[in-house]
């Protein structure tokens, strides 16, 4: 059989669908528990709400695709560390505000316009994508205001999102690898995110960070089960009570 005449079976094409399931379901329920704990946090109580809906957005789309990777209780709460596949970027602590805010404009940038490209085809992911695609706009616009609003404010607001931007710069490439199961031009997603992302930073009067987001000097191993230091303290958080009560129900 030659490579033009080899056929995808269908066990392959379900074993992807799970791969990338288990792959935007964990990006979307690490980012939505790391928005949960800067509840009560927040620079004043409008940003509570926003970051809240966020969060929630984020988690119902997380259990539409643990679903459809298996048990969601079970994918969220019993898997080990390594067993996680979400990008290094959305498991990056929030601490500073300037922080949060660059995490979230560069996921939501890069969310919105996968969720896109998905809601256009006829995939798997396609009825998912065309609702989140939705919320997903309100992300990145949220945080886009935000960016401009630091930005371009005092000195101080500068520089601590001059900084924020610069520290998460090193995560961003790992978002444009390939995930086995999502059929994207992945070229074409990073070029485009690269431009959107550019714009709106020369909008809030910062500079496009310097560094490389690809390569032996950037970060990003998280799709392969690798991740930072602070992501085992925050799993062992979120799976405490179910581990603490199995069973359990209320």
């Amino acid at each position: 059989m030659t490579a033009s005449e080899t056929t995808v079976t269908p066990e392959a094409t379900v074993t992807s669908t799970v791969t990338a399931a288990l792959a935007l379901g964990d990006d979307a329920l690490v980012l939505s528990h790391r928005l949960g704990e800067t509840i009560g946090h927040a620079p004043v109580l409008e940003e509570e709400v926003a970051l809240a809906n966020i969060a929630l957005d984020l988690l119902g789309q997380a259990r539409v695709l643990l679903s459809m990777a298996g048990d969601e209780d079970e994918l969220a709460y019993l898997r080990e560390e390594r067993a996680f596949t979400n990008l290094q970027l959305v498991e990056q602590p929030g601490g500073d505000f300037a922080h949060i805010i660059a995490r979230q404009l560069y996921f939501s940038t890069y969310q919105h316009l996968l969720y896109a490209e998905l809601a256009a085809g006829d995939g798997p992911f396609a009825p998912l994508a065309a609702k989140a695609v939705k919320e997903v706009a309100y992300h990145r616009d949220h945080a886009r205001q935000w960016t401009l609003r630091l930005g371009d404010g005092t000195d101080v607001s500068h520089e601590r999102m001059q900084r924020a931007c610069q520290a998460l710069w090193r995560f961003t490439g790992e978002m444009f690898r390939p995930v086995d199961g999502l059929d994207v031009d992945r070229e074409a997603l990073e070029a485009d995110w690269l431009a959107a992302v550019e714009d709106v930073l020369r909008e809030a009067t910062l500079t496009v960070p310097e560094g490389p987001r690809t390569g032996a000097w950037a970060a990003g191993a998280g799709r392969e089960g690798l991740h930072t230091e602070s992501f085992g303290r925050m799993l062992a958080e979120m799976q405490h009570l179910h581990r603490s009560h199995p069973g359990a129900s209320w």
